[in-house]
């Protein structure tokens, strides 16, 4: 997910002016003042406990990627009575942050809400410059802390390059795939090839 600056909503009164701009309180939602936010606001935001940031468009190597991801899982996942989800869809992982996955899979329950899910077993996201470091520690951090999730996985969308953290046990299995190979997605007890996962991307 592509990620901006914080942009909390304009609260009345308590403003100030700092150097020459306007400065105001740091407001802190709530999952409510969350989902109202994102019903009216025409850019999507990723919430950190509780500090909305706007989110940024994608590259066109970003989209083909979660577009050859969503039709690879898809038969899998519908095969399996799963849910699959794309980029606009949320994933609530605390009371006061929610993401954005480029692509997850829910394979328990009902939905809890009809705006985001809550327990997926896997998670994708795909890395560019701009949200690799997020990726990469916050994201891998929270998405850990998600008991039903069995597999986190990053696609490069510069090389033909995906890592997979997988959970064993009380533990996690870190794994690598750089040019060929086929990457494992445990809860859809599937594989499919980086040739497919990149094709028509170019790289």
């Amino acid at each position: 997910s592509w990620r901006g600056t914080w942009s909390a909503p304009p609260r009345a009164g308590g403003y100030h002016v700092l150097m020459g701009e306007v400065a105001r309180p740091l407001e802190l939602l709530d999952a409510e003042a969350y989902l109202a936010l994102e019903e009216r606001s025409p850019v999507r935001h990723e919430l950190v406990e509780g500090v909305p940031y706007a989110m940024a468009g994608a590259s066109l190597a970003h989209n083909r990627i979660v577009g050859n991801l969503y039709a690879l899982l898809r038969p899998e996942a519908l095969a399996k009575g799963c849910r699959i989800y794309t980029e606009t869809v949320k994933l609530r992982v605390s009371a006061r942050t929610f993401y954005y996955p480029d692509l997850m899979v829910v394979c328990q329950g009902v939905p809890p809400h009809t705006h985001y899910e809550e327990a997926p077993c896997l998670v994708v996201e795909v890395v560019s410059e701009a949200t690799e470091a997020i990726d990469r520690r916050e994201k891998l951090w929270r998405y850990r802390e998600i008991p039903s999730l069995q597999a986190y996985l990053l696609v490069d969308s510069r090389e033909r390059r995906v890592e997979g953290y997988f959970r064993q046990g009380e533990g996690w299995l870190y794994r690598l795939w750089e040019g060929e190979g086929e990457v494992e997605v445990p809860c859809l007890e599937a594989c499919f090839p980086l040739a497919v996962i990149y094709e028509g991307v170019g790289i």
